[in-house]
């Protein structure tokens, strides 16, 4: 039976990439953002990339020098020296998944991201759902798994089949990803739903009203979106949403 995403994941917002605001000494994923998100009462959404030695570490990009004082791949640093190497705007290291699973302890919901590892959403996947798979071993609280690419959806449908798994879905506009017409076309209608055995799918938020996302919903999906910057937006996206993955602001508590 497919796993369904539990009732707190559409109550609270979720904090997307934790509750972070470098003005105030939180960079994306870091371990701040993550309680500042625990003690605002928000769900929280993180991303995960692979280290050089097969751990998951909380991070969003495939390099360092956006976010990190580092240059370089993430994949080809040992997780020894991510942790050490401060995030900018911060005082901390990059976390690992153990990390912040320990932070979180079950206080609030967790909406983990797995990064495609493959660089054309294919099938060569594999070390990061495993390190993801191991690290949450035990883990009791609410948590649910999602990624771009369906294929690591499957897989983590394997490794953890009673953990509610999703599919990140886009209007995979031409220019905004690096991936051929046929691949975006085909990630574009969501063929691949059923097949991994998802419950629910994190839409772009300009693009819900597609009809796709209209038929997953009567179909019995639940309907997350990412990434809303307004109360503006947030009203308009509720309208098909049934929770957002929001920054920059402080978004609404249901009533």
């Amino acid at each position: 039976m497919t796993p369904r995403l539990p009732d707190a994941f559409l109550g609270a917002p979720l904090a997307h990439r934790a509750l972070h605001d470098v003005t105030d000494g939180r960079p994306e994923n870091s371990r701040a953002a993550i309680r500042a998100a625990i003690a605002h009462g928000y769900g929280i959404e993180i991303d995960l990339q692979l280290s050089a030695d097969n751990q998951a570490m909380v991070f969003h990009d495939y390099a360092l020098d956006r976010l990190a004082k580092g240059t370089g791949p993430i994949r080809i640093v040992p997780a020894g020296t991510l942790t050490k190497t401060p995030l900018k705007g911060g005082d901390e290291g990059i976390p690992t998944l153990t990390e912040v699973l320990e932070i979180v302890a079950g206080q609030v919901p967790l909406l983990i991201e797995i990064k495609d590892q493959d660089g054309a959403m294919g099938d060569v996947i594999g070390p990061l759902e495993q390190a993801t798979a191991d690290a949450l071993t035990g883990y009791t609280g609410p948590v649910a798994m999602m990624s771009f690419n369906p294929h690591s959806v499957a897989r983590m449908a394997d490794l953890c089949p009673d953990i509610p798994r999703g599919i990140v879905t886009s209007a995979y506009a031409e220019g905004d990803w690096p991936l051929n017409q046929t691949t975006r076309d085909h990630l574009r209608d969501i063929p691949d739903y059923d097949r991994v055995g998802a419950s629910f799918i994190s839409h772009e938020v300009a693009d819900l009203a597609r009809a796709r996302v209209a038929d997953l919903k009567a179909q019995g999906a639940n309907i997350l979106c990412w990434t809303v910057r307004s109360p503006a937006q947030e009203a308009q996206a509720r309208k098909v949403a049934q929770n957002i993955t929001f920054e920059g602001y402080l978004a609404p508590h249901p009533g």
